[in-house]
C-alpha cells in the first residue's frame, strides 16, 4: 500500500495510508510506533475504509521536536488528516497512546467520532509498564544487527508466549532500522524527553476522558500478560461501561497483535456495532 502525505496546519509534513471501503476506522499507533504496526489487523477491517498514520517524529513523518510530541497535537494532526481526507466522522482504533488520543478526541471532538476501540490501554497506567517505557524510550539500543534485537524483544517485551514463527524478526524490523553504523531508532529520539515530561506523575489518572467515550460503541483489547494494564483497571473501566464489548488475549503482553482470535473477535463486533449505530 502507497504511503502518502498531508500537511499539517504548522506545515508539518505528515504520512499516513488509507485503504479500502466502508467504515473509515483511524488507526492510531503506540508511542514510538508507526502506521506498519497495523499490518496484523488490517484483515479483521477488510470490509472497513483503514486509515493510519505516523505521528509526527515517528516512521515517514517529519520531527517537529519535542514540545509537539504530545496527546493535544497528535490528536490535532488526527482529526487534520480526516479533514485532508473530506471524512466528517471516523471510528477510532487506538494501540496504547493512540488510545489515549481516542479518549482525548471523545473529550474535546466528539462530534468526529464514531466509536472506539482501545488496545491494551486505559485512563490508568501500570507504574510498572511506564517504568520499563522510560527505561527505553528514546534510547539506540546497544545490539548491532536486527538479528541481535530479535533475540533480545522476548526479554524485553514481557508477558508474550506462543510467538509465531518469525514474529521476533519482524517486530525488530519495525522497531528499528538498521544502519552501517548498527541499530537505530525509528523516531526522534527527543520523544523521550516529551514523555518524560508527560510522566512527571506517573499515578496520575485520566477517568474523566475514559468517561467522555459514553454513548459511543467502545470496546476494548486487553493483552493477559500486560504490564501497563491491570486487571483492576480493566474491571472499573467494565463497571462504568458494562456495554463495553471485551476480550483478553492469553500469551500476549503489551501489546497484543491484533491478529489473535481473541482479539479479531473483539475488532469485528466492534465493527458491527458501530456499523449498526
Amino acid at each position: 500500500m502507497t504511503v502518502q502525505f498531508f500537511t499539517a496546519a504548522d506545515g508539518t509534513r505528515l504520512a499516513y495510508r488509507d485503504q479500502g471501503e466502508g467504515l473509515p476506522v483511524l488507526c492510531l499507533a503506540g508511542l514510538t510506533r508507526s502506521m506498519d504496526d497495523f499490518d496484523y489487523l488490517a484483515p479483521a477491517l477488510a470490509d472497513c475504509r483503514m486509515i493510519r498514520m505516523d505521528y509526527r517524529g515517528r516512521g515517514q513523518s517529519a520531527w517537529t521536536g519535542a514540545a509537539t510530541y504530545t496527546v493535544p497535537q497528535e490528536g490535532a494532526d488526527a482529526l487534520a488528516l480526516l479533514d485532508h481526507l473530506g471524512i466528517a466522522r471516523a471510528a477510532i482504533f487506538g494501540t496504547s497512546r493512540g488510545g489515549l488520543i481516542a479518549m482525548y478526541l471523545a473529550a474535546t471532538a466528539r462530534d468526529r467520532l464514531l466509536g472506539v476501540c482501545l488496545n491494551d490501554v486505559g485512563p490508568a497506567l501500570s507504574v510498572e509498564g511506564l517504568t520499563a517505557i522510560m527505561d527505553y524510550v528514546g534510547r539506540r539500543p546497544s545490539a548491532r544487527t536486527l538479528d541481535e534485537v530479535a533475540a533480545r524483544l522476548p526479554q524485553t517485551l514481557r508477558g508474550f508466549g506462543a510467538v509465531p514463527e518469525g514474529r521476533w524478526q519482524a517486530e525488530a524490523a519495525r522497531l528499528f532500522r538498521q544502519t552501517a553504523d548498527g541499530v537505530e531508532l525509528t523516531y526522534d529520539p527527543t520523544l523521550r524527553d516529551s514523555f518524560l515530561a508527560a510522566m512527571k506523575d506517573p499515578t496520575a489518572t485520566a477517568w474523566p476522558l475514559f468517561d467522555a467515550l459514553e454513548g459511543l460503541p467502545l470496546a476494548l483489547i486487553h493483552g493477559a500478560g500486560s504490564d501497563l494494564l491491570s486487571d483492576e483497571t480493566v474491571a472499573e473501566m467494565r463497571r462504568r461501561r458494562p456495554d463495553m464489548i471485551y476480550g483478553k488475549v492469553p500469551g500476549r503482553g503489551h501489546i497484543p497483535w491484533l491478529d489473535e482470535p481473541e482479539a479479531v473477535a473483539v475488532v469485528r463486533a466492534w465493527v458491527e456495532g458501530v456499523t449498526a449505530t
